[in-house]
């Protein structure tokens, strides 16, 4: 049975909740990724998303210098820990449709050490390659909208907290709780595709952390 420690990306750049909106966008271009785990210190509290910055950012008027991270990141992240199945994640990540899941440490803080993609599922998971398509084809079949159309009204909170940036695996705000946590942040919160999740990693050194993220 293959572990999440056997695919997972290790030394993986974050950002820090009061780094500025673009500090964040910058890192992103840097290194072609779609979203970076928030850390305080080394403790993950948090994801944010360039779905993030655009819609809960720019969109609501923020300047991006002046906005910082925890202003727009999702704090409700899931996570999975490295010695867990590769096959439950991969099942956590079809049935919620999530590209990436942190890996955090068994303590109480849940330490950020790493992280698993969608790219590293695709290349790096070995034996049935059935799993592995069925899981990339849950993940990329287009989920429900949003949010209704304009003037309805429809729609609840909850759904338009799902739009703007997303939920994840369990919560940063449980950083304490030692039950198993589950995984992910939805795919909606996150602007690629499942053909970019599958393009690798890239990795250098930064201010931030050591930085290394799965291609959105």
């Amino acid at each position: 049975m293959q572990m999440v420690s056997q695919v997972m990306t290790r030394d993986v750049r974050f950002v820090s909740p009061q780094e500025s909106l673009q500090r964040a966008a910058q890192m992103m271009d840097e290194m072609n990724v779609g979203a970076l785990p928030v850390c305080d210190g080394d403790r993950l509290v948090g994801m944010v998303t360039d779905r993030d910055i655009t819609i809960r950012g720019t969109a609501a008027g923020k300047a991006p210098q002046d906005c910082h991270v925890d202003e727009v990141m999702s704090s409700d992240v899931r996570w999975c820990f490295e010695d867990q199945s590769l096959d439950d994640v991969m099942q956590r990540m079809a049935d919620t449709q999530i590209r990436r899941v942190p890996v955090v440490s068994h303590d109480d803080a849940h330490r950020l050490i790493g992280i698993v993609s969608l790219g590293d599922v695709v290349t790096k998971a070995s034996g049935r390659p059935e799993d592995v398509d069925r899981t990339m084809e849950k993940i990329s079949t287009p989920s429900e909208p949003d949010r209704s159309p304009a003037g309805t009204g429809g729609g609840s909170p909850a759904a338009g907290a799902a739009a703007a940036g997303g939920t994840g695996l369990g919560s940063a705000a449980d950083a304490g709780d030692t039950r198993a946590p589950e995984i992910g942040t939805p795919a909606g919160t996150d602007a690629a595709g499942a053909s970019g999740a599958s393009g690798g990693t890239a990795s250098t050194t930064g201010t931030s952390g050591p930085r290394t993220g799965p291609r959105p």
